[in-house]
């Protein structure tokens, strides 16, 4: 019967190997969320990188447990997915938490931050010119002229094309300000990557309810007298 030894154990090695590609998953997610956001440090999605990194050991530690009935191991593997648990679904409700102001001061942050070589890449990738003061150029929330990456820039004479300071230079710029383009991804990288934190996050009590079960379950091809 499905309550039995063999039928736990089983159920839980597959939850195992589940876990270990939930960890895939949410390192791969956040990983590509991380890198959209590029001017960006995001802590919180950082957090889920380091979750799943910790779910990947520990789904290891579950099958070894699970394959061998190994006492100390089970316990183990139950204390540590617990407090996963707590830390991934605070940090998923932290993702999820996060409203457009917090972003932008985040980005803006890390704009200011970042090197010419940086600002020059997000324009590149985003076909955009500027943060959002797309008329500064030698100063910290400038940029890099555009003329040379931007498309938006190739058949225009503005100040955030050229990077002159002429008088008669056209301060209407051709292109989109980055925060704009920058602000979409920010917000989609945080709601998936929370979401799937959250969503798997709740797998992981199953995990620790079936672990405590087995662990105090017989195993019937052991010493009939000796009650694990």
């Amino acid at each position: 019967m499905c309550g039995g030894f063999t039928c736990s154990k089983n159920a839980l090695v597959a939850l195992n190997v589940v876990y270990i590609l939930v960890s895939f998953i949410l390192i791969g997610v956040a990983a590509t969320a991380r890198a959209v956001a590029i001017v960006t440090d995001i802590t919180v999605i950082g957090g889920v990188i380091a979750c799943g990194v910790f779910l990947l050991l520990v789904a290891i530690i579950g099958l070894v447990g699970a394959v061998k009935h190994h006492q100390v191991l089970l316990f183990f593997y139950m204390i540590i997915l617990f407090l996963l648990f707590l830390i991934q679904f605070a940090i998923a409700c932290a993702c999820l938490a996060v409203n457009t102001v917090q972003q932008e001061n985040i980005a803006t942050q890390g704009w200011m931050k970042s090197s010419v070589s940086m600002k020059t890449e997000v324009q590149k990738t985003f076909d955009c010119c500027g943060f959002k003061e797309q008329n500064l150029i030698d100063e910290p929330m400038g940029h890099p002229k555009c003329g040379n990456v931007a498309d938006c820039c190739k058949s225009s004479d503005a100040k955030c094309c050229s990077g002159k300071n002429e008088t008669t230079t056209d301060l209407n710029c051709p292109c989109s300000q980055c925060w704009n383009k920058l602000e979409k991804h920010m917000d989609s990288a945080l709601k998936i990557t929370g979401g799937i934190g959250l969503f798997f996050s709740f797998t992981e009590i199953i995990g620790v309810w079936l672990a405590l079960r087995y662990r105090n379950q017989k195993d019937p091809k052991a010493n009939p007298s000796a009650f694990l």
